[in-house]
């Protein structure tokens, strides 16, 4: 029942597939396509289209950049409020310490399994790499001056292979007959994974968010080799590699990374459901090896952290300087740290096997390598920090984020280097420690810098300003919160709390509370941020001049807001109208002292 169930949403899923394509290719003439920075067409006959389609055919077939960025950036969002509903859900079960028989609110530990395992990878990968890749590519071109993505179209297919990957991933949630969420946690270690034993892992869930993963590993791959390509082959004459600016330098660097990780964990994806559904014995015992799974996985495992973490150390090196009034200290250095992490982050994958029962010698080099890499990391922290020493602050909405990004990435990297270290991570390995760690990365560091960009480009963006008092209430319970609940999971891994565990002993129930507390922080800040983004999007007060945040002063001006003053000029020649605006920081006002 279960195969032919598999086999009848994939024949639908390729019908769809090929629906889509015989669609485009009925109207749309992909012979005559030339680049344009408008995203129209021209044809043989010189005719250029000046008007996009319209509705929802404008959002179906768009090629250009700046349209499939905003694409990106709403599948983020709404990927990332499933996640987060997620995991609200489970610590609200964590308020209670519940017993292994009857939870208090999921009312199984299966429930809460699936919940964790969607959670992560939803997170990971559904918002964390689709949320940069909507920041690159609205922005990159009109950095570098190119007219759009090297290739218009494939950008448009590495969208739109992302929504059916979470429709597969989150299968299990549907009520589909005979399909259960996967249970897997977002490492899917083998043999569990591979549907050994009588549980419920063998279920058809694991194979639908296994081909989900796939889909959205092709489509970063496709999206990192125009990346590469893009920058390599369309940047301006102006743009030399000596005067590239830093964003642009961290997504090249990243789309280097996902070029070499990508691949392997679509191998081993390929090999897991090969072992789950042909009878191979890639990692099963009696023939595999369940060892395997882990050096393929965190082979792209942890250069997926740098993946992840390099594009927001671009956005925060490029936005805080605006706010500090000066250039951004040690350019070249930060350039050279971020290629050096790039390199690195591929010798380290082994520190999450210490406990494996791997050569010693082998766990030495790794713990040496992993130390090392915190080196660069350490260059562009004390970059940041030297740019801020004596410039003149602006404590706006964006620069708030970046400053926060910086003192959660301290804590972040400092709890990261006592796990680089063998006897130390021997004793906290899959503990709480290790959550709290990975989130003050992912979610202290890499959100954060991800708001800071969300901010201070949203007037490039929609024109309109954002509701101040609102964006820094926003902050003010995303910084608390993080640090309550994150920092209270540091606590717990040093007390011996095991991750993964839906009940708990009595003594842990203080510090789980703690860290649901901050949760809800975090949940409300998140819902201040989607009603302010949503009414300032539609009602918010017109941006009055080109350079909104007044970067001309310094010297601080950066092509994308030339781009804007253009753009602004053209539509007030065409009979717009300026309405009048409130600057977040252009000059100190009662909120900023």
């Amino acid at each position: 029942m279960q195969v032919t169930g598999q086999l009848l949403l994939t024949v639908l899923m390729g019908a769809l597939l090929l629906g889509v394509a015989v669609f485009l290719a009925r109207v749309e003439d992909w012979r005559s396509y030339t680049p344009l920075g408008a995203g129209g067409t021209a044809g043989e006959s010189g005719y250029v289209s000046q008007e996009k389609p319209s509705g929802i055919i404008r959002w179906f077939t768009t090629v250009d950049h700046k349209d499939i960025g905003l694409l990106y950036g709403t599948y983020a969002l709404i990927a990332f409020v499933v996640g987060g509903t997620m995991v609200m859900l489970m610590r609200a079960e964590l308020w209670t310490p519940s017993n292994d028989a009857s939870l208090d609110l999921l009312g199984s530990a299966t429930f809460y399994n699936s919940l964790l395992t969607s959670h992560g990878i939803t997170m990971l990968f559904l918002f964390g790499t689709p949320i940069i890749a909507a920041f690159a590519n609205y922005l990159v071109p009109l950095i570098i001056d190119a007219d759009d993505m090297a290739f218009p179209r494939i950008n448009a297919i590495a969208f739109w292979l992302l929504p059916p990957g979470a429709l597969l991933i989150w299968a299990g949630f549907f009520p589909l007959p005979d399909v259960i969420p996967a249970q897997t946690a977002w490492t899917m270690y083998t043999p569990l994974s591979a549907g050994v034993g009588a549980g419920n892992q063998s279920n058809v869930g694991v194979d639908l968010m296994l081909l989900g993963l796939h889909l959205t590993g092709v489509s970063a791959t496709m999206g990192a080799i125009n990346f590469i390509a893009t920058i390599f082959t369309e940047r301006s004459e102006d743009v030399t590699w000596a005067n590239l600016d830093i964003f642009s330098w961290t997504i090249l660097t990243q789309s280097g990374l996902i070029l070499f990780a990508f691949p392997l964990l679509g191998s081993a994806l390929v090999m897991l459901l090969l072992d789950r559904n042909l009878g191979t014995t890639f990692f099963v015992v009696g023939g595999g090896d369940p060892i395997l799974w882990q050096h393929l996985f965190w082979f792209f495992g942890h250069p997926e952290v740098y993946i992840l973490v390099l594009p927001p150390m671009g956005i925060v090196s490029y936005v805080l300087p605006r706010f500090a009034g000066r250039k951004l200290f040690g350019f070249k250095f930060v350039v050279y740290s971020t290629l050096a992490i790039g390199v690195l982050s591929f010798g380290v994958w082994a520190h999450h096997m210490f406990s494996t029962g791997i050569d010693p010698r082998l766990r030495a080099s790794f713990m040496a390598v992993s130390l090392a890499i915190a080196i660069p990391s350490a260059v562009k922290t004390f970059n940041w920090i030297t740019t801020m020493w004596n410039g003149k602050l602006r404590l706006t909405t964006p620069m708030l984020y970046c400053i926060g990004f910086v003192s959660n990435f301290i804590i972040g990297g400092v709890t990261g280097v006592f796990l680089a270290s063998v006897p130390v991570d021997l004793v906290l390995h899959d503990t709480y420690y290790v959550v709290g760690h990975f989130h003050y990365i992912v979610m202290g560091a890499i959100t954060f810098a991800g708001m800071a960009g969300i901010y201070y480009w949203f007037p490039l963006v929609t024109g309109r300003w954002y509701q101040r008092r609102l964006a820094k209430a926003h902050f003010w319970l995303w910084m608390v919160g993080t640090n309550l609940t994150f920092f209270a999971m540091v606590l717990l891994g040093y007390g011996g709390m095991p991750r993964r565990y839906a009940t708990y002993l009595p003594e842990f129930a203080t510090l789980h509370r703690i860290a649901t507390v901050g949760a809800a922080l975090l949940f409300v800040g998140g819902l201040i941020f989607v009603y302010n983004i949503a009414t300032s999007w539609v009602e918010g007060t017109r941006v009055s001049s080109g350079d909104p945040w007044n970067l001309a002063e310094k010297n601080l001006n950066t092509a994308e807001w030339a781009w804007f003053e253009q753009r602004r000029e053209t539509a007030l020649a065409d009979g717009g109208e300026e309405g009048d605006a409130v600057t977040d920081g252009g000059k100190v006002d009662a909120d900023d002292e």
